[in-house]
């Protein structure tokens, strides 16, 4: 039993050292004549783990609440869907991306997101993503 705990274990950690986690935030701009400050970037920030070159789900920060987010890769564009934790149905938005490549593993991801509440409408937004 030992010998079967400890090789459950190496593959484990083996598994986790070869991961790829990644870090994403979404840029707020600011209302009406308010200014620029570190909460418009840092405001909806979250980290994922990418599970193989296309799949990549995580927590990101929407408010004072946690929203789960998943996204789908094909190529550098991407399918992106972001779920509250409470009132799935109603709160659900999703959309689509492209991811541009900066600097190594640092991407700039401009996105068109749209949610599923009536008369809602679909927004821009820029985002930036980095490949731990």
């Amino acid at each position: 039993m030992k010998k079967l705990f400890l090789m459950a274990s190496l593959i484990f950690a083996a598994n986790l050292c070869s991961a790829q986690f990644i870090a994403i935030t979404t840029i707020d701009t600011p209302k009406d004549s308010a200014e620029w400050e570190m909460s418009n970037v840092t405001g909806k920030i979250g980290i994922g783990y990418m599970f193989n070159e296309n799949i990549a789900a995580g927590l990101v920060k929407n408010g004072e609440e946690y929203d789960l987010w998943g996204r789908y890769y094909f190529n550098n564009c991407y399918a992106v869907v972001q779920v509250p934790t409470d009132e799935m149905k109603d709160n659900m938005t999703f959309g689509v991306g492209y991811s541009f490549k900066v600097w190594e593993k640092l991407y700039i991801d401009p996105n068109y997101m749209m949610s599923t509440k009536e008369d809602s409408e679909g927004k821009f937004k820029l985002g930036v993503s980095y490949k731990l």
